[in-house]
C-alpha cells in the first residue's frame, strides 16, 4: 500500500473509531431517514451532545446528510456500509467461537501444570529395624 493509501485508511479508521460513529452509520443502514430523536433511540445510550458531534463529523466526511425527513446515508455512506456488510457474517461466526471457547474446559496454564515430583527424603529407620548395639566387652 502506498503512503497516500495508508494515510487515507488511517484517516477513515480514526473517524470510525470515534465513540458511536459506527453505531450511527449502522442505525441509518436501512435507507430510511431518521430524525435526531429517532436516531438517538436507534443508537441507544448516546447523549445528545455526543450524537451532535458524531453527526457533524460524519456529515463533514460526506457519509451522512440531512434532508427534510431527517438524517440519512449519502452514496458514500451506503458504499462504506456495503463494504462493511461482511462484518455481520464475521461477527456471527466469531460470537459462536467465543461461546464454544467459554464452554470448553480450560487448559492448564504453565504455572498451574503439575510439576514433576521431587524425590522424597529417605524415611527415618523404624525402631524395630534398628541394629542392636554391639557389645565390646568393656
Amino acid at each position: 500500500m502506498s503512503t497516500k493509501e495508508n494515510a487515507a485508511v488511517s484517516q477513515l479508521l480514526a473517524l470510525l473509531e470515534a465513540r458511536y460513529a459506527l453505531r450511527v452509520l449502522w442505525a441509518l443502514r436501512d435507507g430510511h431517514a431518521q430524525t435526531f430523536r429517532l436516531l438517538q433511540d436507534s443508537v441507544g445510550s448516546i447523549t445528545p451532545n455526543t450524537l451532535n458531534t458524531r453527526i457533524k463529523e460524519l456529515r463533514e466526511a460526506g457519509l451522512v446528510s440531512h434532508g427534510g425527513d431527517g438524517y440519512s446515508l449519502t452514496v458514500s455512506g451506503q458504499d462504506l456500509l456495503k463494504r462493511l456488510s461482511d462484518l455481520q457474517a464475521f461477527a456471527g461466526k466469531w460470537q459462536l467461537g467465543q461461546v464454544k471457547k467459554a464452554a470448553a474446559p480450560a487448559a492448564p496454564t504453565p504455572s498451574s501444570a503439575a510439576a514433576p515430583p521431587s524425590p522424597s527424603p529417605p524415611a527415618p529407620p523404624s525402631p524395630s529395624s534398628s541394629v542392636p548395639p554391639v557389645d565390646t566387652g568393656n
